[in-house]
């Protein structure tokens, strides 16, 4: 019988210890289970990842305003005398402004808005715009993809204004009368606007591209009239290229077949000497 007790006795302490070795073992396993990596987030160098801002062409430092001047006429004579052709505003008025206005190229407003003119937006824009600070802090200024279209606005600005249409009553190469004119319409606060214009003008004989586009100073020989008689106008002609290749002033040419503006259409005939009876 005592036997028996003792037996059943080492029966159950092995069976207690069985079970205590499970507890212990499914405990570790859940305990594996609930175990995380926690990965440390590394600092992110914002200088290597942040987008690189466009980089801004300045002017070269080394040389002289003269020559930065001289570079500007060089790059913007030709669209100049274009524009004159087009809408009549002194080619030598043009320049001077852009001159003046953009700092020859090196100010800051036209080296990141090719904004040549100080034009500001206006009611009514509905183009780039770029802020800058001038007689106010963060102004409107109207911002263009290329210097050309400046150009061209500031043509179009002087000509559709009602306020500037005086201007257009003046002699093409009176440059004095345009700088004092613009003065007088509004388009500029600055009282030696028009001295400074002139200056300009002067200094770098700017009003030369007004006679070349006029034709006062080309020298000119009489027509043949048996080998030239008229011209028809192609894709790409302007009044202004076929004037020059046939030694004539636009306004001779205008004079001979009627002309009271600028537009020509392809296919259009145009007289190169006077017509008789006409």
């Amino acid at each position: 019988m005592i036997t028996r007790i003792l037996t059943l006795l080492l029966v159950c302490t092995i069976c207690f210890s069985s079970c205590k070795s499970k507890k212990t073992a499914s405990k570790h396993r859940k305990k594996h289970k609930t175990e995380r990596v926690v990965r440390v987030k590394k600092t992110v160098n914002e200088k290597n990842t942040k987008a690189e801002e466009p980089s801004v062409v300045d002017v070269p430092v080394n040389i002289s305003y003269n020559q930065r001047v001289a570079n500007y006429i060089n790059e913007y004579a030709t669209i100049s005398k274009e524009e004159m052709l087009q809408y009549g505003i002194p080619a030598s008025i043009t320049l001077a402004q852009g001159i003046l206005e953009s700092g020859a190229g090196a100010g800051e407003l036209t080296r990141k808005a090719n904004n040549h003119f100080g034009i500001k937006c206006h009611t009514g824009w509905e183009g780039d715009r770029a802020y800058h600070d001038d007689d106010e802090k963060g102004e409107c200024f109207r911002k263009y993809n290329d210097p050309k279209y400046s150009y061209r606005d500031h043509s179009l600005f002087l000509s559709q204004r009602s306020r500037y249409a005086s201007l257009f009553k003046l002699r093409k190469d009176d440059y004095k009368g345009w700088a004092k004119g613009l003065r007088k319409a509004g388009y500029a606060t600055d009282p030696r606007y028009p001295e400074k214009l002139i200056s300009i003008i002067e200094r770098y004989n700017l009003h030369e591209y007004d006679h070349e586009v006029l034709g006062t100073k080309l020298g000119r020989t009489a027509p043949d009239d048996s080998k030239i008689g008229t011209y028809s106008v192609r894709a790409g002609d302007t009044l202004y290229n076929i004037s020059r290749r046939f030694n004539l002033t636009v306004e001779t040419l205008k004079k001979y077949n009627g002309l009271r503006g600028n537009e020509i259409s392809i296919g259009q005939v145009l007289y190169l000497h006077p017509v008789k009876n006409r």
